[in-house]
């Protein structure tokens, strides 16, 4: 068995960049530096998916890919809904 055989690609620098990006949308959450309901908390989750998804794709795994598509369905869902919520307020 060897431990680092691994081939390290162009979509996993992509994945990775996404995995920064969670931790650190995480990390303004419970720091308080980013409101759950706000646009970045969800549109960095949607950016999330989306380059994790682009990983998965070359590289796939099912139960990641099925936990991608929920994470992206619901960010846009939470982008939506600050979307309309700004809208209404504004009128």
């Amino acid at each position: 068995m060897e431990l680092f055989n691994y081939t390290y690609t162009w979509s996993d620098f992509v994945g990775n960049i996404g995995v920064a990006i969670l931790i650190a949308t995480y990390a303004g959450l419970q720091f308080n530096y980013l409101d759950a309901k706000g646009f970045w908390y969800s549109f960095n989750n949607l950016l999330v998916a989306v380059l994790l998804g682009i990983n998965l794709y070359y590289k796939p795994n099912l139960s990641s890919i099925i936990i991608e598509i929920f994470w992206f369905v619901i960010s846009a869902y939470g982008l939506w809904r600050w979307y309309y919520e700004k809208k209404i307020q504004s009128t």
